[in-house]
């Protein structure tokens, strides 16, 4: 795919970025290498590579799902301007 310096101006309005006019050519120059190496990556056999969700090949430790802390809403809410029942207190701020 090449490009022509009519699309990278419209490829300028439509990422709304403002490119002089004699900035246009060396741009497409630019876009039309990195469209070159995207192709080149297409060349690349994939074919017997498994997908990937972690370069690292570590899946992520799991924990129990409990409550480790907790169950003392007054220390919690000490430093709260006003606190109702163990809960942070605001104005009302929507009718």
């Amino acid at each position: 795919m090449s490009l022509d310096k009519a699309t990278v101006a419209s490829i300028a309005t439509l990422a709304r970025l403002r490119v002089p006019d004699d900035r246009l050519e060396p741009m497409v120059d630019e876009l039309n290498n990195i469209l070159g190496w995207i192709e080149q990556l297409s060349e690349v056999d994939t074919d017997t590579v498994a997908p990937l969700a972690s370069v690292t090949g570590h899946s992520l430790p799991l924990r129990e799902d409990v409550v480790t802390d907790g169950g003392y809403p007054d220390r919690v809410t000490a430093n709260a301007p006003e606190s109702v029942h163990g809960f942070y207190a605001v104005p009302k701020v929507v009718e």
